[in-house]
């Protein structure tokens, strides 16, 4: 298993904690959510990474790790909603619900595996800003995609941001756990 195999798992292990937990605390409230607010969610998200970035102190205790963690899990609970559409009530069991967001955990590792050996790992030599960067870069167009009603003439759909934006979130954690910031 090679390093990089091994740190998605720990992040993702960290993230799913955090998803169940609080699937266990709220149930499976977030199913009404339509999917401009899981989108919009991520966007707060994001932003508020970029002010930390660029202020360099947060006055709220959370920082950016529980940031990404956030962008991961909002991002996977965004493509179980594009499954299933969205509900009027918590319509979904806790097993449902973690065996939906563990699938599309590791559908987002496969992608980022099969594209790092493409890319050659090149994640490892960007900077932390950069992936906030193109995380806000994939919302709007995840935003414009959506305006247009998921109509797109040339690139991907919303679920291949929504892929991306999970594995941007999870290089930054990896920095983070390499720099023992985690």
């Amino acid at each position: 298993m090679s390093q990089t195999d091994q740190q998605y798992d720990q992040i993702a292990a960290i993230c799913s904690n955090i998803f169940t937990k609080k699937m266990k605390d709220y149930g499976a409230s977030w199913r009404i959510l339509r999917p401009k607010s899981v989108t919009d969610q991520i966007f707060i998200k994001a932003n508020r990474i970029r002010s930390i970035e660029t202020k360099g102190v947060a006055k709220v205790d959370e920082g950016i790790k529980s940031e990404l963690i956030a962008i991961v899990n909002y991002g996977v609970i965004g493509l179980i909603q594009l499954e299933l559409g969205v509900a009027e009530t918590d319509d979904l069991s806790y097993e449902k619900g973690v065996a939906l967001y563990t699938q599309y955990l590791q559908q987002a590792k496969e992608l980022m595996m099969a594209k790092n050996h493409d890319y050659d790992e090149a994640w490892r030599t960007m900077r932390m800003e950069s992936y906030t960067d193109l995380i806000l870069m994939k919302i709007y167009r995840t935003k414009q995609i959506e305006d247009n009603k998921g109509q797109t003439l040339i690139s991907e759909g919303i679920d291949a941001n929504y892929f991306d934006m999970i594995n941007y979130a999870v290089f930054g954690l990896i920095k983070m756990l390499e720099n023992e910031t985690l």
